[in-house]
């Protein structure tokens, strides 16, 4: 009986939802309701089949849509769907082309960028060696805020920040030799999936005939930030219903090709509504990667329903605490790693499906130090190193809790809980991601539940070097710094690989951060859905333009 009063609400939800579609087109307009009732009509395989419009499901808001100073993964996600890189990345070993061409190097330091021919902006405009040049020298002005600025501390003439030198007015050997060719110059040899994974495939182009009219300290609020419509990627901007979801359009301009899914619908919700929303057929997949989250408990339903496919795969993404360095010593800290269970939460919150975390490198990532083991939960350990520290236990802790990712605001329970066990008082403050965001930056905070989504390249100077533009923390040790120096200087895997593992011994031995867990990365989507998120979840959009819901007819 239950599921045929499901099947009369669907057929009467997919009746309205027809007419409302009807009603639309007439008038040549949709409204956000259209948008939203047609969202929750396709409650089929066929009627998504159908379809050329891709529904997402996302668990996190962006912050932002500014490519150059946005920080947070579900921000830099959605810009990847309007901008370009030069190059993608479509697995952790491969570059393929995406702005450019080609990316070459005969002696790992001068290098050469051959740029598309048919690629060109939104409006029609060609993009060309003078954007590249524009965007790496407006991310080296000191007056410019940006969170990319380590994507280019490779490069002469700027600082560890990615910052010019002072003197400098523009990045020296930095040259657009013509229309489709630039060359630049390195400080030293640097391995070349270095210099490709930072700058080629993190760094998204800007196009400099919007920006250079636009004052430096004011692009952050401007309009051709906030609602691009001159942007590079395979899909246009529409518009952003502030928490609620973002609408992109196809590129039919696009230089590999129009996007065969002609409307793009990213849903923002919780991880529990992205159950519901696969089995009514209201999204085709979930974003993954720490912004779009299955619970783990409910794993088991999707994996149970015939039109779901669900893959989980060892991740880059992985879960945090930061701590206010300028607050607690390495004392305090340490007895934070002892007296907090990880364990407990990879097994009973995410059921194993992950790993506790021995440093700052997940299991997915090459360069992980194998014979480095986690802190093992010790309470009285940490209340030995409690009392060492000086800590007044009279102070209350508090901890900031992002929401959205169930398994973080259920882990934060536990946290509180051991804790307080070793003889600290802990409150919770629960804040909505941008807020979070906002709040770490000015690093007015005691310690917050984050996530960080790593790259492959295993260079970490933007969260924990003293110049770091994402060191939330205040981290400041000069030996980190040399470490973190040394280990970008190198040009072989195997000497960078040594510098690495020392890496991370020195930071759990100092526990600037505490690495909680690395979630398995767990892809859902719905089995029509020809394309969707792969085992390298930052490489997964590399070849949008070809998804399609055409599958499992």
């Amino acid at each position: 009986m239950k599921k045929n009063v499901t099947t009369k609400k669907s057929l009467l939800a997919l009746m309205l939802a027809l007419m409302l579609i009807f009603t639309a087109c007439s008038s040549g307009e949709a409204t956000d309701k259209t948008v939203n009732s047609a969202a929750g009509s396709e409650t089929s395989n066929e009627s998504s089949a159908s379809s050329d419009i891709l529904y997402i499901g996302m668990t996190n808001a962006p912050a932002s849509f500014n490519v150059i100073n946005t920080a947070d993964i579900a921000g830099r996600w959605v810009q990847r769907f309007m901008y370009d890189s030069l190059l993608t990345m479509p697995t952790t070993t491969t570059f393929e082309p995406g702005l450019a061409d080609s990316f070459e190097t005969e002696d790992d330091q001068n290098f050469t960028i051959k740029l598309n021919e048919k690629a060109v902006w939104s409006d029609g405009t060609p993009v060309t060696a003078d954007d590249v040049v524009f965007t790496l020298n407006y991310i080296a002005n000191p007056e410019v805020e940006t969170a990319r600025g380590t994507n280019i501390a490779m490069l002469e003439g700027t600082t560890a920040a990615g910052k010019l030198e002072e003197g400098l007015t523009e990045i020296p050997d930095l040259v657009a030799v013509d229309d489709k060719t630039v060359t630049l110059k390195t400080k030293n040899p640097v391995d070349p999936a270095y210099i490709k994974e930072f700058l080629g495939f993190e760094l998204m182009m800007l196009p400099k005939h919007i920006v250079e009219s636009i004052p430096a300290k004011e692009y952050g609020n401007s309009d051709a930030c906030n609602n691009p419509t001159v942007t590079s990627g395979p899909y246009t901007f529409v518009q952003y219903q502030n928490g609620s979801y973002v609408e992109l359009a196809a590129n039919p301009d696009y230089y590999k090709g129009e996007p065969e899914l002609k409307k793009v619908f990213i849903k923002i919700m919780n991880g529990t509504n992205l159950v519901t929303e696969f089995q009514s057929g209201g999204i085709h997949m979930a974003a993954g990667g720490g912004i779009g989250v299955v619970p783990v408990q409910d794993l088991d339903i999707l994996r149970n329903d015939p039109n779901i496919q669900v893959d989980a795969n060892p991740g880059f993404n992985s879960q945090f605490m930061l701590i206010n360095n300028t607050k607690y010593n390495q004392k305090l800290r340490q007895a934070l790693a002892y007296g907090i269970n990880r364990q407990l939460i990879v097994d009973n919150l995410l059921k194993g499906e992950g790993e506790v975390l021995s440093s700052v490198y997940a299991l997915a990532s090459p360069y992980m130090n194998e014979d480095l083991k986690p802190i093992e939960y010790n309470p009285e350990k940490a209340k030995e190193l409690l009392a060492e520290s000086g800590f007044d236990t009279s102070q209350e802790i508090n901890l900031i809790v992002p929401i959205g990712n169930k398994v973080r605001e259920q882990s934060a329970n536990l946290i509180e809980q051991d804790l307080e066990a070793i003889g600290l008082k802990v409150t919770q403050t629960t804040l909505d991601f941008p807020t979070v965001m906002a709040t770490v930056k000015t690093h007015d905070f005691d310690m917050c539940l984050m996530g960080f989504g790593y790259t492959v390249e295993p260079d970490m100077s933007t969260y924990y070097a003293s110049t770091g533009s994402m060191n939330f923390g205040q981290i400041n040790d000069a030996h980190l710094d040399e470490l973190i120096e040394k280990g970008t200087s190198l040009t072989s895997f195997e000497e960078r690989k040594a510098v690495y593992d020392e890496f991370q011994q020195y930071m759990q031995d100092n526990t600037f951060i505490l690495g909680l867990y690395s979630d398995y990365q767990i892809a859902a989507k719905n089995k029509i859905l020809n394309g969707g998120i792969t085992s390298y979840w930052s490489g997964s959009l590399a070849d949008i333009q070809n998804w399609n819901l055409n599958g499992a007819q």
